[in-house]
């Protein structure tokens, strides 16, 4: 993956939040932390992410409510400004910077997604409010989140959270993942993805939590689809003077992707930290079927392609 070098970085919407505190009440072995579907919590050291990853890796922080957002939470209503912004992202300028730098890469994507949704949902587009990094713990509109959490969108303050270490730590390390340029994009692309769901009103359609066919999973496999169809799209997005964001798409850039959707399939992660696959557990689908769905965005491009909750083979 290259970024054309003339291209212009916008760092309106990415933010870095440095490394949360400890004690306050959310977090560490106490077991507080974030509420997650089906009653666990969110919480422990790093080993316990093998766990809560059934639910959260590449995930939703989602609630049962109707159109999006948790209940209880007030929404876009979430005040983020009391939180510090770092100069993480200071430098981050142009596409050159992205090519050179994975914190300016993260700019560019986060531009290069905000453009295509634009174009792709017109009037009913609206962005996120942050793409926000952090280390350690951070609150969120969805409550309190730990790095133990993994990269997840929260509909209560529409942003995209992530500690960046959680690509080595976990999705390599611990599951199995891949290591490449691309992987991030993928996943921050999923992200988003469920940003475009909580805008349809797709979140508000979840009311089964587990299964093979549940509403969890073909939320869980229509982000991936969706981040497939911006992958399609990535070398059109545009900066706001309507140069060109990314210059070059790979085939090996779609096989890291799909092999980090293999990686965080429900019967890998089950295999891998259980030793069996209990399907009437799955949250987020098999390998296989997010690797299908992100192929079918990829190769289709179509929002009704991507219409998992009325597909009748997942």
């Amino acid at each position: 993956m290259r970024f054309n070098p003339k291209a212009r970085l916008d760092t309106g919407r990415v933010r870095d939040r440095g490394r949360g505190g400890g004690g306050g009440g959310f977090g560490g072995r106490s077991g507080g932390g974030m509420a997650i579907p089906g009653g666990l919590r969110a919480g422990g050291g790093i080993g316990g992410v093998l766990v809560v990853v059934l639910f959260l890796v590449l995930t939703q922080c989602v609630g049962g409510g109707g159109g999006g957002g948790l209940p209880g939470l007030g929404g876009a209503a979430y005040d983020t400004s009391r939180f510090a912004d770092t100069d993480r992202y200071e430098s981050c300028e142009t596409g050159e910077d992205a090519n050179n730098d994975p914190d300016c890469a993260r700019v560019a994507v986060e531009n290069s997604l905000h453009d295509f949704w634009s174009d792709e949902l017109g009037g009913r587009f609206q962005p996120v409010d942050q793409l926000a990094t952090f280390s350690g713990s951070t609150q969120t509109g969805c409550g309190g989140a730990t790095s133990d959490v993994g990269p997840f969108y929260c509909p209560g303050d529409s942003s995209i959270y992530l500690d960046t270490t959680f690509f080595d730590a976990v999705l390599e390390r611990q599951l199995g993942g891949p290591d490449g340029g691309f992987v991030e994009p993928y996943v921050l692309a999923h992200e988003y993805g469920h940003h475009i769901q909580n805008l349809l009103g797709a979140m508000g359609k979840v009311r089964t939590q587990q299964g093979p066919q549940s509403d969890a999973v073909r939320l869980e496999l229509q982000a991936d689809c969706y981040a497939g169809m911006w992958a399609r799209a990535a070398t059109s997005t545009q900066d706001a003077d309507g140069q060109v964001l990314i210059s070059e798409l790979t085939e090996r850039d779609v096989q890291e992707a799909v092999a980090a959707a293999e990686a965080v399939g429900d019967d890998r992660i089950q295999q891998k930290t259980r030793g069996q696959v209990t399907e009437e557990t799955w949250t987020h689908g098999s390998a296989a079927m997010r690797v299908r769905w992100f192929r079918t965005g990829f190769e289709t491009g179509s929002l009704d392609d991507c219409d998992t909750f009325t597909a009748r083979s997942l």
